[in-house]
């Protein structure tokens, strides 16, 4: 921290407590969270460089699920390497600027997920519930306006949060009950008056989070009505399958952000909830390509054609 007049101090610096303090049991972490990350960037990556290099898979229901491989990656990418050196470092600093860099790319791509998902269940709704106008419908400059309107909502809603955080004062203690700069454990750093930052994070969130859901669930009563109106079992198995995989995904990311965000502040127990952000911050990102992959039967098959390639090469 610099000093400034008198005895007022300026942070220029955080310091995480981590998520655990025994210098062995974070070797142990460090072992189990740098195999989950390594399996997340080899799902995702290899999720993305599927997709592109699968012709057959160029349709905008596969072309969303490489955007979400990429923001999983991408957000995951945020916390995960600064996470990993912390466990093996006794003092686990990052630099006001660095603080503010990671919570903006963290927020931004996570926003832009919510935005993501729900454009996907739109797409299924389309393929589902209007199946001969779904090429009409799911142009490519459709799909692609929904992709960056995604990414601008996201990081539009990140900026204004960035904004409204580092607005406040940060003069006393700088020691982050946390493992990355997130925003509650910011606001009980912070020596300002929050309750207006606290009032617009929920209102952000709330917003984000109930006008995708509303889209996602709007489109799945839709899906469902039209699923159960299919005679044939098999006829029904593809579509229930293919919406299976979306609807886990949406739960789990869902039910944790909302857990994480939509919460008042007195409920916030900051020692408890690393563990729930370590569940959406690198747990889901590596689980994600498991879901969307295992039940997927032209995913496996772009697999195996790109394995047998590869072996007769």
């Amino acid at each position: 921290m610099d000093h400034t007049e008198g005895n007022h101090t300026e942070v220029t610096e955080f310091v995480f407590l981590g998520i655990v303090e025994d210098p062995q049991i974070q070797v142990v972490l460090f072992v189990v969270f740098l195999t989950i990350y390594l399996i997340n960037l080899v799902g995702n990556m290899g999720m993305i460089f599927l997709i592109v290099l699968s012709p057959h898979l160029h349709s905008p229901m596969y072309i969303f699920l490489s955007q979400l491989s990429f923001l999983d990656l991408c957000y995951s990418s945020a916390i995960g390497p600064k996470m990993l050196v912390d466990f093996l470092t006794e003092r686990k600093v990052i630099s006001f600027a660095g603080c503010v860099a990671q919570l903006f790319v963290f927020g931004a791509f996570v926003d832009t997920e919510c935005f993501l998902l729900a454009a996907m269940a739109y797409d299924r709704y389309v393929a589902i519930c209007s199946p001969l106008q779904y090429s009409i419908i799911m142009s490519r400059k459709v799909y692609i306006c929904l992709i960056l309107g995604s990414y601008a909502a996201g990081v539009g809603n990140t900026v204004v949060q960035t904004i409204s955080l580092f607005t406040l004062d940060y003069c006393s203690s700088n020691v982050i009950n946390h493992f990355f700069c997130d925003m509650p454990p910011l606001f009980a750093l912070s020596c300002s008056d929050t309750h207006i930052n606290e009032m617009l994070l929920f209102a952000c969130a709330s917003f984000l989070e109930f006008s995708s859901l509303t889209v996602i669930l709007v489109s799945y009563i839709f899906i469902l009505s039209t699923i159960l109106k299919i005679n044939s079992a098999n006829g029904r198995h593809k579509p229930f399958s293919t919406c299976a995989s979306h609807l886990t995904g949406v739960t789990l990311f869902y039910g944790t952000i909302i857990f994480m965000y939509l919460r008042p502040s007195s409920a916030y127990a900051l020692g408890e909830d690393k563990w729930a952000s370590v569940f959406y911050t690198l747990i889901i990102p590596m689980m994600n390509p498991l879901i969307y992959s295992v039940r997927n039967k032209e995913v496996k098959e772009a697999f195996k054609k790109i394995m047998k390639s590869k072996i007769v090469f």
